[in-house]
């Protein structure tokens, strides 16, 4: 079992910049490949980035590309992600996961362990 818990989120203004952080306790947190996806208002929870398990491959979706980074600190069991130049469409509760695999995961069924969510909304 692993245990994920989101933080970070919060009201931000179109432009601005939040860091989400997930805090991951149970089995080895290094074992993992991470992700983070989002769920918006009536519509179906997203892909947003995904990381390998030694951190060295990221993935995002071409909407946050360039805005979004996520990393992750093995020694610390902890996933981050840090959002730029938010738009309201980013808006929405933002999720962590974590998949047992050595690859980057981008899809939701490849994806063992879900934590709770974090609400992020960006005003116009």
């Amino acid at each position: 079992q692993v245990q994920l818990v989101e933080s970070g989120g919060g009201l931000i203004q179109a432009g601005g910049s939040l860091r989400l952080s997930c805090a991951a306790s149970g089995r080895t947190f290094s074992s993992y490949a991470m992700g983070w996806f989002r769920q918006a208002p009536g519509k179906e929870r997203e892909f947003v980035a995904a990381i390998s398990w030694t951190g060295d491959s990221t993935y995002y979706v071409g909407s946050v590309k360039g805005r979004f980074t996520i990393s992750r600190d093995n020694a610390k069991n902890t996933l981050l992600l840090q959002m730029n130049s938010l738009k309201p469409e980013d808006t929405a509760i933002y999720y962590c996961a974590a998949a047992y695999t050595n690859a980057v995961a981008t899809t939701r069924r490849a994806y063992d362990y879900w934590g709770q969510g974090t609400q992020v909304t960006v005003s116009s």
